[in-house]
């Protein structure tokens, strides 16, 4: 009998008779901005990561966490994910961060890693998710939580751990598995992400509580798909939904999930399976960690890993949408038969089983002298890579869910055209060892500060090509070159909090990091621009805090140089003619955030943020179709200049209502700031119930104003000046999450 996980989610949802998609107090994350997170350090100084917030909650998928705005654009690999004080991933291409890591009831607890304590522990700018592996516990304990949605998705997770020996040992176990169609109909598979997680672990806890040393396993195997939206475009930022296709609820992908390539390693032409091997990521992980309590009383913490991969990505991304009239030669692919209307362009993407290797390890001690918190750490972090190659082609398809194939003029008989146009090619290792040191200084009942030091010594080395990436390239040998690197790098937090009042002070901040380049940077023909980058990010606040109220209010401003991004262009005067642009370029954005949590009565519990922004571009300058371009201070991409979230919950015994509202301002779609996406709402909901200590159900609803529309950017409108003819054309772009309802039972035993 075939197992139908659709059927089995229905039942489960009719006996739950109510709905979530994680419960909120298992998530206890923090806020969108630094400033926000002041509010843990005004509170206590010694607080390294932030809680009660809402950064799990994605409104584009269940993958894993939202991005979290810092003024500068969105990362494709998204927020860092750390486990155990250590990146999941080195780095996220050609390994997504959610292809061996998702929030789980095998993982002992999660929180956000501030700003200041990512650019102090590990020298990088931004903010991180950092999660813990459940380790073997002393008595049983065992944790299950299934979880779905009225679209067929459907999660399983369940860790179990106990005791082995009266000597100290113990264990941990665990299985995740996710079969999640998304919102909308592939054609050509069930699932948008099917990933699967085992855990196991084996834990010696020390005598008199001096600590304990773990030895865990995680196996992963993943891939997860990315769709787009066809809309119509309008004045005044609208994005207007087709009659013929839904946003949210139908597939852009191509109907048949394949797509065709030329290996620019091997020479061999190849067709993959969007959801195959070809798309695949398999992971093994071997963590060493925990923690022993000298005699002399310092805390000595350690954790290290290895972690093998075999990482494949595999993306069908659309560039532009024109019109075919009779005469211009289009057929489907599948049937010969002639095609006239809407033809839209695609990028192809394939990174094909590519083997990485990482080890890494932490050490750290830590100890309270006096007033003075002091930890003293070392980093190391190898990463090596063997031929990644990014195989590119393009192709034509029909504008409508799940659409088919075209062949055209310019295509061969399959309908793929410009094999290996843009296409990536590096080979070799990054090294990167670090020591840092930071002190928690309570200097008066007024006064403290928190100030710290990270040093790094980074090496990188191996070989590349300068082969142009014309079409059919097939990579010579004779084009190969070696690169070899040395840099050092510096990176710091300071921060001071000065109580004028009891409950009523100023705070100030400032955080720094530098970094020259990566083995990415090394991908495309040309030599890259290793201009060191650096990041100064400071800020100047107040704090006020009652029974009632806590308060931050704090203005901020961030600048990053060499800033490295890879443009797919689109000729504006061509829609068929694209190129790929290595671009490096600098950011400034200045900003005011006002944070607040407000208890009016018991029970009740309203957070509220607000952000003022304003990141520009500088030193933003290019060449494409014999054209010079120049968006020196043009607002930067997706980023809205005002960010609300308001997030207001009850309590009541054992019930609790909640409610997460997000609002962006309009967000620039191209780099000219001609296109722009309207400003949205982002909005969240449901019930938590506690039906005794093992079982606690929930109900959420995702979008539940049922907004539509598009987000992100306008592919292949980069270059676009006037908004005027675009008006009424069929553009594409991301999108938020239709309606959803989702459902979820925990189990405690």
């Amino acid at each position: 009998m075939k197992l139908n996980y659709k059927n089995i989610f229905s039942l489960l949802f009719v006996v739950l008779g109510v709905v979530s998609i994680q419960a909120q107090e298992e998530e206890k994350l923090a806020t969108q901005d630094s400033v926000a997170i002041q509010q843990d350090v005004v509170k206590d100084g010694n607080a390294k990561e932030s809680g009660n917030r809402n950064v799990m909650l994605n409104a584009e998928s269940n993958t894993g966490p939202r991005e979290v705005n810092i003024g500068l654009p969105p990362s494709i690999g998204g927020i860092t994910i750390l486990e155990n004080n250590l990146p999941v991933v080195y780095w996220f291409w050609p390994e997504m961060s959610t292809g061996t890591w998702r929030q789980s009831v095998g993982l002992e607890r999660t929180g956000l890693l501030k700003m200041d304590g990512l650019a102090n522990t590990m020298g990088d700018l931004g903010f991180a998710v950092n999660s813990y592996t459940q380790k073997g516990t002393k008595e049983f304990k065992g944790k299950a939580k299934l979880s779905g949605s009225h679209f067929g998705w459907f999660q399983g997770d369940i860790n179990v751990s106990g005791p082995i020996s009266e000597s100290g040992w113990s264990y941990s176990a665990g299985a995740f598995v996710n079969f999640d169609p998304s919102t909308y109909d592939l054609g050509f598979n069930n699932y948008a992400d099917q990933t699967q997680i085992y855990r196991i672990g084996l834990t010696k806890h020390f005598k008199e509580n001096k600590g304990d040393i773990t030895f865990a396993y995680k196996y992963s195997n993943s891939y997860s798909l990315t769709n787009y939206a066809v809309f119509e475009y309008g004045p005044n930022g609208e994005a207007r939904e087709l009659d013929d296709f839904t946003i949210g609820r139908d597939s852009y992908l191509p109907r048949d999930g394949r797509l065709k390539f030329l290996d620019m390693v091997s020479g061999d032409n190849y067709w993959a399976d969007m959801d195959g091997q070809s798309a695949t990521s398999e992971a093994h992980n071997f963590d060493i960690f925990g923690n022993y309590l000298m005699d002399n009383g310092w805390n000595f913490k350690y954790s290290t890993r290895l972690h093998i991969a075999e990482a494949s990505l595999m993306y069908s991304a659309p560039i532009s949408i024109f019109n075919a009239g009779a005469g211009s030669n289009f057929t489907f692919a599948d049937t010969g038969e002639a095609y006239t209307g809407q033809v839209g362009t695609q990028l192809a993407m394939n990174s094909p089983r590519i083997p990485t290797t990482t080890l890494m390890g932490r050490f750290s001690v830590e100890k309270q002298l006096g007033n003075h918190d002091l930890t003293f750490g070392m980093l190391e972090q190898y990463y090596t890579v063997d031929d990644y190659h990014s195989n590119r082609s393009f192709f034509f398809q029909s504008v409508e869910p799940q659409p088919r194939r075209l062949i055209g003029t310019n295509t061969d008989v399959d309908g793929f055209y410009n094999y290996n146009v843009g296409g990536e090619y590096n080979n070799g290792f990054e090294n990167k060892l670090s020591i840092y040191g930071s002190d928690s200084w309570k200097v008066s009942d007024r006064l403290k500060l928190d100030y710290g030091l990270h040093l790094r010594y980074h090496k990188m080395k191996g070989d590349h090509y300068t082969t142009p990436r014309a079409a059919g390239l097939v990579l010579d040998e004779a084009n190969k070159q070696q690169f070899d690197h040395d840099w050092f790098h510096v990176a710091g937090k300071f921060n001071a909090t000065y109580n004028v009042l009891n409950n009523f002070g100023i705070l100030g901040s400032f955080l720094y990091t530098e970094e020259n380049g990566l083995l990415g940077d090394y991908s495309g023909a040309p030599y890259p621009n290793l201009t060191k980058s650096k990041s100064p990010l400071g800020g100047l606040g107040v704090f006020w805090n009652t029974d009632y109220i806590q308060l931050v209010s704090q203005a901020t401003y961030l600048n990053k140089n060499n800033y490295l991004q890879r443009l797919n262009l689109v000729n504006p005067n061509d829609d068929t003619e694209s190129v790929t642009n290595t671009i490096y370029y600098d950011i400034q954005t200045i900003g005011w955030t006002t944070d607040f949590v407000l208890k009016p009565f018991k029970g009740f519990n309203l957070h509220y943020l607000i952000t003022l922004q304003d990141p520009v571009y500088k030193k933003f300058n290019f060449t494409a179709f014999d054209n010079e371009y120049d968006y020196n201070d043009n607002s930067v991409q997706q980023i809205s200049k005002v960010l609300m979230e308001i997030d207001p919950s009850y309590t009541y015994k054992d019930w609790r209502f909640w409610a997460s509202f997000r609002y962006f301002s309009k967000q620039y779609a191209n780099l000219t700031n001609a296109l722009y996406f309207a400003e949205r709402w982002e909005t969240f909901g449901g019930i938590n119930y506690k039906y005794n200590e093992h079982i606690s159900l929930g109900a959420t609803v995702v979008n539940f104003l049922n907004q539509r529309g598009a987000k992100g950017t306008i592919n292949g409108a980069e270059l676009i000046t006037e908004p005027d003819p675009y008006y009424g054309r069929l553009l594409t772009g991301s999108y938020i999450r239709p309606f959803t309802v989702q459902a979820s039972v925990t189990i405690n035993f």
